[in-house]
């Protein structure tokens, strides 16, 4: 367990000693890790933290104008880059490349707002799990193996590198951040894309981010899972009325954790599958088909991709 008063003292006073008298661009996602990262960084250097929300177009439903609304009192710099980011996935289908492809559009963006600002660091929420995850071969996050070997920053500050999720939310606590984002279930940096397996096209995001919704809608409050959400694993057949369907394969998943580094599915009674499933395939036109996904980690991911 984390001392919460002395990590919270000793990450302000790293990251005042690191940037000096220097302007900071943060990467804020509105998940607990950057929240964390926002607050200590605003103790640690005030007016030059510039807080920059890059809306991907591969976000929840309701996600941005909901961001917008938690965090409009500390100068927020929102980016809408949805043409750019379905611009550069296209065609791209390999997991891995998509996480890079994602992680370099990400430190662009803040680039070109850091030169707007003459912002020479960037902050971001880098937990460990991630370095475990990348540096392990498991998977690139976008904010460690996927980033790009070039970058146009003087450094980049991580205060939270070395916390486990669970630590990350104790010091949420401790620095009083509202309990919505405290307990805000994980969303993973790549966004939808890695909730869409192959090819990233607008049309799937689209199709994706209704599933999920769905699923937030019927979990979330009543099972307080670690995470779930709902995938498109590809097509299959399938009938609506009297019609054989080509439609949609879509995947749900819902895990307790502690830490991330491992996870069990929850055992839903069959009423709340056939809801959802009910729910999916009746209110988002094209899909024929809904899974429900009972693999721990290991040997799976949480995620898809």
């Amino acid at each position: 367990m984390v001392n919460v008063t002395k990590f919270i003292n000793e990450a302000v006073e790293a990251i005042s000693r690191r940037a000096g008298d220097e302007k900071v661009v943060m990467a804020l996602s509105g998940g607990v890790d950057s929240s964390v990262c926002a607050e200590l960084a605003k103790r640690a250097v005030g007016d030059n933290l510039q807080p920059i929300y890059v809306d991907t177009g591969l976000m929840r439903k309701g996600e941005s104008e909901r961001i917008c609304e938690l965090f409009c009192d500390i100068n927020l710099i929102m980016v809408d880059a949805a043409e750019e980011f379905f611009s550069a996935l296209k065609g791209v289908v390999d997991p891995e490349e998509k996480r890079k492809v994602i992680g370099e559009k990400f430190i662009r963006i803040f680039e070109r707002e850091a030169r707007k600002t003459g912002a020479r660091y960037l902050l971001q929420g880098t937990i460990y799990p991630d370095r475990i995850e990348s540096e392990g071969g498991i998977k690139s996050h976008h904010n460690v193996g996927g980033m790009p070997l070039h970058i146009d920053f003087d450094g980049i500050i991580e205060p939270i590198e070395d916390l486990y999720k669970d630590e990350v939310r104790e010091v949420a606590g401790g620095l009083h951040l509202p309990l919505e984002i405290q307990h805000r279930m994980p969303f993973p940096g790549p966004g939808l894309a890695v909730r869409v397996i192959g090819e990233v096209t607008p049309d799937k995001i689209a199709i994706v981010r209704e599933a999920n919704a769905i699923v937030e809608q019927e979990l979330v409050e009543k099972y307080r899972p670690w995470q779930c959400f709902a995938a498109l694993l590809g097509l299959g057949t399938g009938v609506k009325g009297d019609v054989r369907l080509h439609g949609w394969i879509v995947a749900v998943r819902a895990v307790a954790s502690r830490d991330a580094m491992t996870a069990d599915p929850i055992e839903l009674p069959w009423e709340m599958l056939h809801r959802i499933a009910s729910r999916i395939t009746s209110e988002i036109p094209g899909v024929a088909r809904v899974v429900y996904d009972i693999t721990p980690k290991p040997p799976a991911t949480i995620e898809y991709e």
